[in-house]
């Protein structure tokens, strides 16, 4: 595990752990805020860009993918090489944007064009494929909502010191 990152921006992220055998393909396009954890084994691909907020938490064998070859493999065929990455035709390229504090379980995929709001939750083996609001809970292939974090969350918050916290990232 390496402690503290440098995000593509230039910004150290000091709280920030990432796994020694997590792979970044195309790095430069990669924005990590600070006291994020990405697991082992995990797939960061940031050809149309990836923005992953404060907190998160990836878990292993995840998979967040901005980019698809699906379509241009058959019409390339066998030149599919011989083409730049950002000149294909029918190569899908689109951002995804994480907010803050999302947790995402072992094995989620996440592809391409997809937004997920603060506070959500991306139960393990989960394929998102359509934009995640705040809060939601999401399981399954294809994600469905199954529920609210808030609600999860509701019964540790009896605890003044924990409320307080809880309260504060989201008024950032």
């Amino acid at each position: 595990m390496i402690r503290g990152y440098l995000d593509s921006s230039g910004e150290w992220r000091p709280r920030t752990r990432v796994s020694d055998i997590a792979f970044f393909y195309h790095p430069e396009k990669i924005k990590i805020a600070d006291n994020v954890f990405i697991g082992h084994y995990a797939i960061l691909d940031g050809t149309g860009g990836l923005e992953i907020g404060e907190g998160c938490q990836f878990a292993a064998w995840n998979g967040i993918y901005t980019h698809s070859s699906h379509i241009a493999i058959r019409i390339y065929g066998d030149h599919y090489q011989e083409v730049p990455e950002y000149s294909k035709q029918g190569y899908i390229i689109n951002p995804v944007i994480i907010g803050r504090f999302v947790f995402v379980g072992a094995a989620a995929k996440i592809l391409p064009g997809v937004t997920i709001g603060d506070g959500a939750l991306i139960s393990a083996g989960t394929v998102v494929s359509k934009n995640v609001d705040k809060f939601q809970i999401v399981a399954g292939n294809p994600a469905k909502i199954i529920g609210d974090t808030r609600k999860l969350d509701q019964r540790y918050l009896e605890d003044p010191q924990l409320l307080e916290w809880y309260n504060e990232w989201q008024k950032k």
